[in-house]
């Protein structure tokens, strides 16, 4: 990974699992990390950590900056853009990262169902909000983090809220899907409108053992499912720090504008990063052009290109 001195970092979630280790490294190689989180005090707790294990010399103060986000609010989104905007001249690099999965349905403070609301459309917004500074970066990647569960997914224009059913895990792989989908055509768009500074990229982490899969089967009650998720991590998963790989290789490496970045190891769960495909519903041009239109209208934030 190359050296990060003077550049600056967004990751989103950035208090734990991958986005605290993502975070870590950035860190590590000279970043100045803006560590976007629902939470301040454990975007803090998180900040402690890390300058306590890498070493505070290694890591100063002012190279972890912990600001309050929360993807499930438009207005939490709208302050913490433009806090960043009166305080940097450019961001280098922003890792949509945060997400939820598999949640009993929710809405957010704007009336989207919660997994759709943030895994997709808070990023969707949150990247259009910081764009003006991604372009004034040199080069600028927009990272956004999808999951293998995008295969399993399906865009249906007419129920996207999932008001007339709903089933958790259908719900996770449509907002990953979304993902994909929206990462492809931001790429799609920039190249359009001659934008060369600013590649969209995204990736998927395998089956990392970030301590989401155990709250899940906490919140389940479920005793056998408890006892299956801690089998399955020991067994099958990659710890954490290795789970962060694909997105720091997404974030750094020497790749194309619209790649895919995962795990090249046993059925693309664990290993080193490789650029890959997803499956052929992310590529749909038509249904991408929906999303976005259906993006902007909801969201009624749209990206700066767009109204030149």
């Amino acid at each position: 990974m190359p050296s990060m001195e003077g550049r600056t970092v967004v990751v989103t979630g950035a208090n734990g699992g991958l986005g605290h280790e993502a975070t870590r490294v950035f860190a590590r190689q000279g970043a100045t990390v803006i560590m976007a989180c629902r939470s301040v005090e454990r975007g803090e707790r998180a900040k402690a950590e890390i300058r306590r294990t890498e070493g505070r010399t290694r890591v100063p103060e002012d190279a972890l900056d912990v600001r309050e986000c929360d993807l499930a609010s438009l207005a939490s989104i709208r302050s913490f853009a433009e806090g960043v905007a009166a305080d940097v001249d450019a961001v280098d690099v922003l890792c949509n990262n945060a997400g939820v999965m598999a949640i009993p349905r929710s809405e957010t403070e704007d009336g989207f169902e919660t997994q759709f609301g943030v895994n997709h459309l808070g990023h969707f917004a949150l990247t259009a909000r910081l764009f003006p500074l991604l372009r004034a970066a040199e080069t600028a990647r927009v990272v956004t983090h999808s999951s293998a569960a995008h295969e399993q997914g399906e865009m249906d224009f007419t129920d996207l809220n999932w008001e007339r059913s709903y089933g958790k895990w259908r719900a996770y792989g449509r907002s990953k899907l979304a993902n994909l989908l929206f990462a492809y055509e931001l790429q799609r768009r920039v190249e359009e409108h001659g934008i060369e500074d600013v590649k969209s990229v995204a990736c998927h982490p395998g089956y990392a053992d970030t301590g989401l899969q155990g709250r899940m089967a906490d919140e389940s009650g479920n005793p056998l499912m408890k006892a299956g998720t801690k089998l399955a991590n020991a067994v099958l998963a990659q710890d954490a720090a290795k789970g962060a790989w694909p997105m720091l290789y997404a974030a750094t490496a020497d790749i194309e504008g619209g790649a895919y970045v995962g795990p090249g190891g046993f059925l693309n769960m664990r290993g080193s990063p490789v650029v890959m495909r997803s499956n052929e519903a992310s590529y749909d041009r038509e249904d991408a052009r929906r999303l976005w239109a259906y993006s902007v209208e909801e969201t009624g934030v749209s990206f700066p290109f767009e109204r030149e």
